[in-house]
């Protein structure tokens, strides 16, 4: 299974509303990265990145995901992930990037 990623800019919120859904895994993981490298590039703003529909993601997602956080933190943004499955928000805990990401909703607490 691949991963579809929908996104569209904010003006209110002046950030991406980004909606990823599928799988994310060592043969997509990085098509995955250059899709929001390649959104950054285009306006420089926070990514709201809803994980609602997002099955699966490993440890190279996660790496895709550190890469595109270097990006952003470097003009000063943010990245905020909303709606993430129990699963997955288990693997931010493990590996302490529940740290890095701003993780909103109840896969945090």
């Amino acid at each position: 299974m691949d991963f579809i990623m929908e996104h569209q800019f904010d003006q209110t919120k002046n950030g991406w509303l980004i909606d990823i859904s599928g799988e994310v895994d060592i043969f997509n993981s990085e098509k995955m990265k250059s899709r929001f490298l390649d959104i950054i590039e285009s306006k420089k703003a926070d990514l709201y990145v809803s994980c609602r529909n997002l099955e699966y993601i490993d440890s190279t997602a996660l790496g895709a995901l550190v890469t595109v956080l270097k990006h952003v933190k470097a003009y000063g943004g943010e990245i905020y992930l909303k709606s993430i499955k129990p699963s997955i928000a288990k693997l931010f805990k493990i590996t302490n990037l529940n740290q890095v990401f701003i993780i909103e909703g109840d896969a945090n607490e």
